[in-house]
C-alpha cells in the first residue's frame, strides 16, 4: 500500500472545500454583533426591561437565601435589592454606551491592530 493520496482525491477534497467556503459566506451566515443594541425601539425597550428586572430578581433571590440561612430578615434582602438595581443600571449603561459584554468592556478594538473580520489563522482563500 502506498502512503500517498492520489491527486484525484486531493482535487475532489479541494473542490468540496471551495464549495463549502462559498456556501458559508452567504447572507444566512453573516455574523451579528451581540454587543450592539437592537435596531428598533421595541427591542431596545424590551432588553432594558429584562436587564433591570433580572438583575433585581437575582438580587432578591440571593438576599432572601442569605436571610434564610443567616436569620437576618429582611436586611440582606434589602441590601441585595439595591445591589441588583445598581447592577441592572450598570448593564443598561454599558448597553447604551456600546460597551456590551465585551472582554474588558472596551469599545472597539486596538486601533493599531488591523485584522480581517472573518479570517482565521492557517486558512487561505
Amino acid at each position: 500500500m502506498s502512503d500517498q493520496v492520489p491527486e484525484q482525491d486531493l482535487e475532489k477534497l479541494e473542490s468540496r472545500l471551495r464549495d463549502a467556503r462559498a456556501r458559508s459566506h452567504g447572507p444566512i451566515h453573516e455574523k451579528k454583533d451581540n454587543n450592539q443594541p437592537p435596531n428598533n425601539a421595541l427591542g431596545l425597550a424590551f432588553r432594558v426591561g429584562v436587564e433591570l428586572v433580572s438583575a433585581i430578581a437575582i438580587g432578591v433571590g440571593i438576599g432572601w437565601l442569605l436571610d434564610q440561612w443567616l436569620d437576618t430578615r429582611p436586611w440582606l434582602m434589602l441590601v441585595f435589592i439595591f445591589l441588583g438595581g445598581a447592577a441592572g443600571i450598570l448593564n443598561v449603561y454599558r448597553m447604551a454606551s456600546g460597551f456590551g459584554y465585551a472582554v474588558g468592556y472596551q469599545k472597539g478594538s486596538d486601533p493599531g491592530v488591523k485584522k480581517a473580520p472573518d479570517q482565521r489563522p492557517g486558512i487561505e482563500e
